[in-house]
């Protein structure tokens, strides 16, 4: 029993410091002590194998009946704790249109820019910004919105903070593991500023509810890892006419840009018509990514929301904006719509 006891905290250590998810490192024990059970079940009694392991089977059923019992338990308590979180945001209060005292106070700086003024701060009150991932871009994206006073912020994403996360996504605390990202998300954004409303949703962007819940922002931010999501996002912005605002993290390089074929932009399909083949564009948990890196791209990502909302300045429509933080470079290079691009062809207003 102590060998099998070694073997399985080795599992786990290595797996810790690989940065190997919980839930595989479970799952790998989990694996191990099935194999363990079955060994002591087909093989003849005497043989090396069992009376390394214990000889006998009864000890190791009892033990995987009571971790099975303990993580039923867990999965219970987690599911009323994740039907209850977001019970009070179900119907949040509107933002109001009237800016209070504390209000005025906390976004001064805000008011006192040119560019911005009090009417710039009363759109981003009136304003709801839809963002797909509460991730490496989201959490960034989602801390600066909501401390800049935008009034509606939509998250969308059906992960959960793992430990591997927080080097990164530092929207969430090392107490958050095991929560929905979303609801981690709402509580430190309402934390930072309780004037806006977050409406978190604990699910994956799927194509049956991409239109419905589009049609109910005016603004999508997509700071997603997967091209499927990423297509999906940019087809139905456009047929809603929503600007688009699309980051990408790898490494030790970003890059951001505005799409928005209403406005006579291209759309993401016209700058990537199809996804690369496996392995061309590895995932930030296959290739890296250093962890301040999503904060200055997702940051970025926010003060263009802000620009769209407001009318302030020059977004990034028609150009990409790409950050090297190996090197502390950034460039900017000029997009082009594809007249014959499937998805924004004939939407220019």
């Amino acid at each position: 029993m102590l060998l099998v006891g070694i073997l399985a905290a080795g599992l786990w250590g290595i797996g810790y410091l690989a940065g190997v998810s919980r839930t595989a490192r479970t799952t790998s024990v989990a694996v191990l002590l099935l194999g363990v059970i079955t060994a002591q079940l087909l093989l003849p009694d005497g043989h090396p194998l069992r009376q390394a392991t214990g000889g006998s089977a009864a000890m190791w059923l009892i033990l995987a009946g009571t971790v099975l019992l303990v993580l039923v338990y867990g999965r219970v308590l987690k599911a009323l704790r994740n039907r209850a979180a977001p019970a009070s945001a179900k119907e949040p209060a509107m933002p109001s249109d009237q800016f209070s005292e504390t209000e005025l106070e906390r976004y001064a700086r805000h008011i006192v820019l040119r560019e911005l003024g009090g009417p710039g701060q009363k759109k981003m009150k009136q304003a709801r910004v839809l963002v797909i991932g509460a991730g490496g871009l989201g959490a960034p994206a989602l801390q600066y919105l909501a401390a800049a006073g935008v009034g509606t912020i939509g998250v969308i994403d059906d992960d959960e903070v793992e430990n591997a996360n927080l080097q990164r996504q530092v929207i969430h605390r090392d107490a958050d593991i095991g929560m929905p990202k979303v609801f981690s998300a709402q509580q430190a954004m309402l934390a930072q500023n309780p004037n806006v409303v977050v409406l978190p949703y604990h699910r994956r962007l799927k194509d049956e509810i991409a239109t419905e819940l589009f049609a109910d922002f005016d603004l999508i931010l997509d700071g997603t890892d997967n091209f499927d999501t990423r297509y999906l996002a940019n087809r139905t912005a456009v047929a809603l006419g929503k600007p688009l605002i699309s980051g990408a993290l790898s490494q030790w390089e970003g890059q951001l840009s505005v799409f928005d074929p209403a406005n006579s932009a291209p759309c993401y399909q016209c700058i990537f018509p199809q996804a690369p083949a496996p392995g061309l564009a590895p995932s930030c948990a296959e290739a890296g990514v250093i962890g301040p890196l999503p904060g200055v791209v997702g940051s970025m990502m926010a003060v263009e929301a802000i620009k769209v909302i407001t009318g302030a300045g020059q977004a990034l429509r028609g150009e990409m904006l790409i950050y090297d933080a190996l090197f502390g470079e950034s460039r900017k290079i000029t997009l082009s719509r594809r007249e014959d691009c499937p998805i924004c062809a004939g939407s220019e207003n």
